[in-house]
């Protein structure tokens, strides 16, 4: 009986755990659901301030901006890696961290060495992994996650940029997890400064001649701060819909497991519960048949 009361107290537990892990699976859909709509509606403006830019980056001109200048020798770099505050999502933080780390060691590995390559990262569970690895931390911007509006991302771009501008690092990088769909997040790095000059399609190779007012120049030195504010906001979108597209993968599977784990205990119960009425069959039987015996 013993038994019985242990495996109907596991059942119970087991039962409350799913009713949990479905419920946050259950959240976090209606929250990925969201963020991908989030993603749709600006991913229209980015593409077309994409597009400007391509056109007036067309001719050779140069460009007298400090988010173009590249140091001839990089000293110093840093590495803006973006994960979650809450766990409960799977792997998606220690990837995240594993991934950034590969990062710098496969591209500035003598800088690392030397103390010059730094990371920020966005994500309480990132710092944690981090500082594990005894990795050097610039500064954190944990208020960014969940909860990055235009205008907070906006000013998170502008402190990059002063801090590029300032010279104190040479390249900046962003490692973070693309939004592919609600099972699949993509491990992506970007150079976020300096600037790249982005490449031209195919089919954009022959424009027409275009009569700019103001220069070529100034328009661009006006609108690259726009676009690196723009940029920063669509990789915030995209790392906070993976998150919550691991986190409802994850609780997804929790339940799966749960629901497995209740009907093997049932199966055990009733199995227990059987043999236990078995027994007190036996015994009541073989207490009959004692009596009996005696009483002959």
């Amino acid at each position: 009986m013993a038994q019985l009361k242990e495996i109907r107290n596991r059942i119970a537990s087991v039962k409350n755990t799913r009713k949990v892990t479905n419920a946050m699976k259950l959240v976090s859909a209606s929250k990925l659901k969201k963020a991908q709509s989030a993603i749709v509606n600006f991913a229209v403006y980015d593409e077309k301030l994409h597009k400007i830019i391509q056109n007036l980056s067309l001719s050779e001109i140069e460009v007298h901006s400090d988010f173009f200048k590249e140091e001839e020798e990089i000293k110093n770099v840093l590495i803006v890696v973006l994960g979650a505050n809450r766990g409960l999502c799977g792997p998606f933080n220690s990837n995240i961290t594993k991934f950034s780390i590969i990062h710098a060691l496969d591209n500035y590995n003598k800088l690392l060495k030397l103390g010059n390559v730094e990371f920020l990262p966005i994500g309480l569970h990132v710092e944690k992994e981090l500082k594990m690895r005894k990795l050097d931390i610039f500064e954190e911007a944990h208020d960014l996650v969940n909860n990055s509006d235009y205008e907070r991302s906006s000013e998170f771009a502008e402190k990059l940029m002063n801090i590029f501008k300032s010279r104190k690092f040479h390249r900046i990088d962003i490692v973070y997890n693309r939004f592919k769909n609600a099972a699949l997040q993509l491990l992506t790095t970007e150079q976020y400064l300096p600037v790249e000059k982005p490449e031209m399609e195919e089919e954009n190779l022959s424009l027409p001649y275009y009569i700019f007012e103001p220069s070529q120049d100034e328009i661009l030195n006006d609108i690259i701060p726009r676009s690196l504010k723009m940029r920063i906001h669509r990789i915030l979108l995209d790392s906070t819909a993976s998150e919550h597209g691991a986190r409802m993968t994850a609780m997804h599977q929790a339940t799966d497991n749960a629901t497995s784990l209740m009907d093997t205990l049932r199966k055990n119960y009733n199995n227990a519960r059987q043999s236990a009425i078995t027994n007190e069959i036996i015994e009541i039987s073989a207490g009959a048949e004692a009596l009996n015996g005696h009483n002959q």
